[in-house]
């Protein structure tokens, strides 16, 4: 299963959904900006990383030098906020906090990270003169989860993890999601100012995928 990159290395279905992840991005006139995320990782999640001596390779890889590396291979990045708390959850265990704050020059600098595979996951075009479109992969066609066991458990365990994009724009947007009967998807369009955001055990059993499309 194929995600968008910067948002995760997901790995396994069930342990995905201990994991959310919120992402705030402001697009001045002139392509520069600012990209704020926040991960929340279960503990139990990350305390997989620290078994069989995996120590120094946790399981999601939010330290300070995973972005360092990261910003290192991308000009027009700049690291200009990072913090790490430890948050009592819902369930009555805790949760890894991670925020981080990006600077970026131009929009090619915010589609390198956000698309670091290179696989077409991020694109920004020019329509026509009328505007641009903001694409983003969220969630390749795979064929999603059958088994009602397994529903069941990715329901159980995503609890209150989800994944949340907003966008502050230069001028009036309209978001829209491919494809669009996604029921379980809370949508806010229209003004400078849109945003999406879904439960993570909902956006994992998506059998058809999942894009964003910002006119803007």
């Amino acid at each position: 299963m194929k995600t968008l990159s910067f948002f995760v290395t997901l790995g396994a279905v069930v342990l995905s959904s201990c994991l959310g992840v919120n992402a705030d991005i402001t697009i001045n006139a002139d392509g520069s900006g600012k990209l704020a995320l926040e991960y929340r990782v279960s503990q139990e999640l990350e305390s997989l990383g620290r078994l069989d001596g995996n120590e120094s390779r946790p399981a999601i890889p939010v330290g300070k030098a995973d972005f360092e590396r990261s910003l290192a291979r991308i000009p027009g990045l700049r690291l200009s906020k990072y913090s790490s708390k430890d948050i009592r959850n819902a369930s009555g265990g805790s949760d890894l906090v991670t925020e981080v704050t990006l600077d970026f020059k131009d929009s090619g600098a915010l589609l390198a990270f956000l698309d670091s595979t290179g696989s077409a996951h991020a694109a920004l075009v020019e329509e026509n003169g009328s505007g641009k479109l903001l694409r983003l992969t969220i969630l390749e066609p795979s064929g999603g989860v059958s088994n009602p066991d397994l529903l069941a458990l990715l329901r159980e365990v995503s609890g209150a993890y989800e994944m949340g994009i907003s966008l502050n724009l230069p001028g009036n947007a309209v978001i829209t999601m491919i494809p669009a009967s996604i029921q379980a998807a809370k949508l806010v369009s229209g003004g400078k100012k849109v945003s999406f955001s879904i439960n993570m055990g909902e956006l994992l059993i998506l059998k058809d995928g999942l894009t964003l499309e910002i006119r803007y």
